[in-house]
């Protein structure tokens, strides 16, 4: 149902008028708002980090609305980019910092740009591809199998190199060392900790989980650590390449990755903040969330054992 649905998506999106298709997708962000239903729940609970505990529910509440409204659109483009055209992106793209990254990549040493989960990422890696900067990332694979092959396909078609986080034919974290140390673009979200391995930092007053990835790739080939952060401004796509981020000095590894990833984070945080409407993080990020969300699974899987003995 899934596969099918993106299918349809990806087929119908592109042949409908653009006005019509993007009022549909903001009726759909405003239904899941009012319903507040799984996802908008977990926005809030990021958001509520990033306004404090002294703003209103009320203040919450209008933030997430353009939250999910900002995400809908992300998927409405999602759907639309292939047929939006190579014109059309650049013309509609602002950017600042991006001649200092390609300037690394002609010059032969590579770059790891991390992102947030901020605006449009695919655009963002259509928009570099559209100015002949080839790029390398990573995707979660997504089940069921087809539907993780149409997401690369379509990343694909943008100009992208997609390898899988788990489950490939090849070593991933080898070859997006090997890009880089053959001068290429490696772009990895790098917000959120999928495989429960990250490390923790200090993120809006709390601690929170972000994957060591982008540091140890950038420590290990010496490649440029350049954050990126991304944002809606009418009807344009805003990206802003931040300045490069140092690998951290020290005598032991462990502790160079967690500081060059605290200073990510610190980066990503002061971005955030600037545009919290276009952070679109509808998952755990911050460490009391996964330990909570961790909790209550532990309780759901030893209900059913408690009751029976209870009958017992």
């Amino acid at each position: 149902m899934a596969d099918l649905a993106y299918s349809a998506g990806w087929t119908m999106v592109r042949r409908a008028p653009e006005g019509a298709g993007r009022a549909v997708f903001r009726r759909l962000a405003d239904r899941a708002w009012r319903t507040r239903n799984d996802g908008t729940r977990g926005l809030e609970r990021n958001l509520r980090r990033l306004i404090g505990p002294h703003a209103t529910d009320a203040q919450l509440r209008a933030l997430s609305k353009a939250g999910m409204r900002s995400y809908m659109r992300y998927y409405y483009e999602m759907f639309r980019l292939p047929a939006m055209g190579r014109e059309h992106i650049l013309a509609n793209t602002r950017q600042s910092g991006i001649e200092v990254l390609e300037e690394h990549v002609r010059s032969g040493r590579g770059v790891v740009a991390a992102l947030p989960h901020m605006g449009n990422w695919d655009h963002a890696g259509a928009w570099i591809a559209a100015r002949g900067t080839p790029l390398t990332t990573v995707a979660q694979r997504l089940s069921p199998e087809s539907l993780f092959q149409r997401f690369t396909s379509y990343r694909e078609s943008l100009g992208m190199e997609v390898l899988p986080l788990t489950g490939g034919a090849a070593n991933t974290v080898g070859t997006l060392a090997r890009r880089l140390r053959e001068g290429g673009l490696v772009c990895l979200l790098a917000d959120r900790d999928i495989n429960g391995t990250g490390l923790e930092v200090d993120f809006f007053g709390e601690k929170a989980r972000m994957p060591s990835g982008p540091a140890a790739l950038a420590l290990n080939t010496g490649a440029a650590l350049m954050p990126v952060s991304l944002w809606y401004d009418g009807p344009h796509w805003n990206i802003r390449v931040h300045d490069e981020i140092p690998v951290a000095a020290g005598a032991r590894r462990t502790e160079r990755i967690q500081d060059t990833t605290q200073e990510l984070a610190r980066v990503f945080e002061a971005a955030i903040a600037e545009h919290p409407e276009d952070w679109h993080m509808l998952q755990a990020v911050f460490s009391a969330d996964h330990d909570a969300d961790l909790a209550r699974r532990r309780e759901a899987e030893a209900a059913p054992y408690d009751d029976r003995e209870q009958r017992q």
